[in-house]
This record gives C-alpha cells, structure tokens and sequence, in this order.
C-alpha cells in the first residue's frame, strides 16, 4: 500500500460517514418497509428476539415493542455501515468506486440478513424458499436502498476529506513562497 493510498483512506472521517450513511439507509429501507408491510413492520422485527410475543394479536404489542423493533432496525443498518466502513479502509479504491461499493454492500446485506440472521432469529413465520422474483427485488432494493446510500456517505466523506487536505497543502505552499520572498 502505498502512502498515499494510506493517508487518503485514514483521512475519511469514519464516524460522520457511518452515521450520514446508516441513517440514510436506516430510513429509506424503513420507508419501504413500512410501505409494504405496514405499521406492523416493527413489530415484526422485533420478532427476531422475542418471537410472536412481539405481534399484538399474540398478546405482546405496545409502543414499547414497536419503538424495539425500529431501533433494532436502525441498529442494523449502523451496523452495515460500520462494516462497510471497516471495508473501505482496507479495500483500496472502495470509496472511490462507490457504485460498485454500494451494489456490494447491498448484496451483502441482503444475503446475510436472509441467510443468516432471520434464520437463527425468533420470528414465527418461515424463511424461505425464495422466489426469482422476491430475490430479484430484494436485491435490486438493497443495493438501492441500502448499499448505495452507505457506500455514497463515505464517498463523500472522503471526497470533502481529501478537499479539505488538498486546500490546507495548496495553502501552506502559498506561505511558504510567500515567507521565502520575504526572506529575500
């Protein structure tokens, strides 16, 4: 790795990429959530840990379980982010190339959700088997949705990093021209 390569990756701030980009997604998966399952969206993914507790037609329900289910939600989608971000500092090129970065992240997120954490969750409804079309939009929404709002925080993060660095240089080579004519 070169050291260039090193300082532009270790100059993204991480932590406002990450938030910028698990919010964005957070809210933009949630509002499709919420557009195709309803409000009962929340309570589904608190399901995950409680099971059908969590509906209120099993005696659970409540804001309580509700306001669960969205910050498990948001968790999520932080957590993509954080990995994502983790990602990008040792892949090279990852925040440059933030199309493909956010196609990945979404198939990524997607695959794992589905293949991994719903079926070791507690939700009381079966996972699987998965249809060519369900599989076709689940995709095509996470990488939009998800992967993509992700992977173009940290763009730009990155992008207004490596301005600001570029103008500090720019700046200080202006000062020292400036103190080496005053010099002579």
């Amino acid at each position: 790795m070169t050291t260039a390569n090193t300082t532009r990756s270790s100059s993204t701030p991480l932590l406002p990429a990450l938030v910028t980009g698990g919010l964005l997604a957070g809210a933009l998966d949630g509002a499709s959530a919420f557009h195709a399952f309803g409000w009962e969206m929340c309570y589904g993914i608190a399901s995950g840990l409680l099971g059908s507790k969590a509906f209120p037609q099993a005696g659970g329900g409540g804001a309580a379980i509700w306001i669960l289910g969205l910050a498990l939600h948001f968790l999520i989608a932080l957590a993509a982010a954080a990995i994502y971000g983790l990602a990008s500092r040792r892949l090279q090129g990852l925040e440059d190339r933030f199309l493909l970065g956010g196609a990945i992240c979404g198939v990524a997120v997607y695959l794992v959700m589905n293949l991994i954490v719903l079926p070791l969750s507690a939700v009381p409804f079966p996972i699987g088997p998965f249809t060519v079309e369900g599989l076709r939009s689940g995709l095509l929404f996470h990488i939009l949705l998800v992967g993509l709002p992700i992977s173009v925080s940290f763009w730009f993060f990155s992008w207004r990093a490596r301005r600001a660095i570029a103008s500090a240089h720019a700046s200080s080579r202006s000062d020292a021209g400036r103190v080496k004519a005053a010099v002579q």
